[in-house]
């Protein structure tokens, strides 16, 4: 049929008879944006606001940790450490330390033992203060942000003072600790946790028991006991499900079997046991644990010179050793072999973000984008671990 122009007659067919079905969108999210917590990619693919998939990527930060510390001393390779989960470094040197003296059947006198202990408890506030605030931010409330900050900045005095850094510490040293507390540091610690204390009450007012906050937080993202447990989650990640286990209790290591604390875990209080509500809260109530644990160390510090076991040439016999210490992400582990040799044959490093981080793809699926990245923050990632 043509018309009097002798143009043939347009024909307009309805190309998607569901006026409600929308095409699949691919969207990254990162590795430059804020909510990835680092240069992290995760590829999603939507429908409209709900996502059907999630594939992290990552690599963008790979620092070669593992092939670096082939070529170092032993004792070279703790500021090394010190960079894989920058937020929490006293914990990455900690396990190293346990890892290569047990290896060598180094032990570690008393006060270096108690020292160990606070900064490594210290370091898990400052690491859960800064999730409470960024975490804060991920679901829109900034002022969380300025009260973490508040308390973190005078953690890092404290490490300053000791260490003479205020990120990366390279202070647990095998064998030992680089420094002994200097005069009244203890005394200032003690009144940090006099002071930190109260401040917890102030986070549940702010945060935690925000009306808007539990509801972008409760019965989202959903993570059962059997699923963590086959993905290989670990920390307050897997304790949000309810799982009670943490190596400082189940698998006590350096002197934590002396110490009376509880373990934190998800009850479903505000809504699904295993829901984003519950990781974040398992984290609140790890910064009091921990300065349950700090008064107690404290009190039974004894006197001496913490430095005395530090062998000043580190050699270890042919051998290797898995360790595992449970940091503020979770088990971190160090696969360490020795031929005998002033150098590791192998540093292979378990680390919790990177099995935390795996189980985005089969929780994803079903949720809005807004609520993905409430998910991905709950877990509490670090991508120097992750991109190691």
């Amino acid at each position: 049929m043509t018309n009097s122009n002798n143009f043939p007659e347009a024909r307009y067919e309805l190309v998607n008879p569901d006026p409600l079905k929308t095409d699949e969108y691919i969207l990254n999210m990162g590795p430059q944006h804020p909510s990835t917590h680092g240069v992290l990619r995760v590829l999603l693919k939507t429908d409209g606001e709900i996502v059907e998939s999630a594939t992290p990527y990552i690599g963008y930060l790979h620092r070669t940790f593992e092939k670096h510390a082939e070529h170092m001393t032993w004792p070279q390779i703790v500021p090394y450490v010190d960079r894989m989960d920058y937020l929490a470094s006293m914990n990455n040197d900690l396990g190293y330390a346990l890892a290569v003296e047990k290896l060598m059947g180094l032990e570690v006198n008393e006060r270096a033992q108690y020292l160990r202990v606070i900064v490594a408890e210290l370091n898990r506030i400052a690491s859960h203060l800064v999730y409470f605030g960024t975490y804060g931010l991920d679901v829109g409330a900034f002022t969380p942000f300025l009260y973490a900050f508040r308390e973190r900045e005078r953690i890092v005095d404290l490490f300053e003072e000791i260490s003479g850094a205020r990120l990366l510490y390279n202070y647990i040293w095998i064998g030992g600790v680089a420094f002994d507390a200097p005069e009244g540091w203890l005394d200032k610690v003690a009144e940090f946790c006099d002071y930190f204390e109260p401040r917890i009450k102030e986070y549940n007012d702010l945060l935690s028991y925000n009306k808007i906050f539990i509801e972008r937080t409760a019965n989202v993202g959903v993570i059962p006991a059997d699923l963590a447990i086959n993905y290989g989650l670990s920390g307050p990640s897997l304790r949000g499900s309810g799982v009670k286990f943490d190596l400082r209790k189940n698998d006590p290591y350096c002197i934590y079997d002396r110490f009376d604390f509880d373990i934190c875990y998800g009850t479903g209080e505000k809504g699904t046991l295993g829901d984003t509500w519950d990781r974040y809260f398992v984290r609140i109530q790890e910064m009091v644990e921990s300065v349950k644990i700090i008064r107690q160390a404290l009190k039974q510090i004894p006197d001496g010179d913490a430095k005395e076991t530090v062998p000043k040439n580190v050699r270890v016999p042919k051998g290797e050793i898995y360790f595992r210490s449970e940091t503020p992400r979770g088990e971190l582990g160090y696969y360490i072999v020795s031929d005998g040799g002033k150098n590791p044959v192998r540093v292979k490093v378990r680390a919790p973000a990177f099995s935390n981080l795996s189980i985005i793809p089969a929780i994803a699926p079903g949720l809005m984008v807004a609520d993905l990245v409430a998910v991905l923050g709950s877990l509490d990632i670090v991508l120097g671990e992750i991109d190691r």
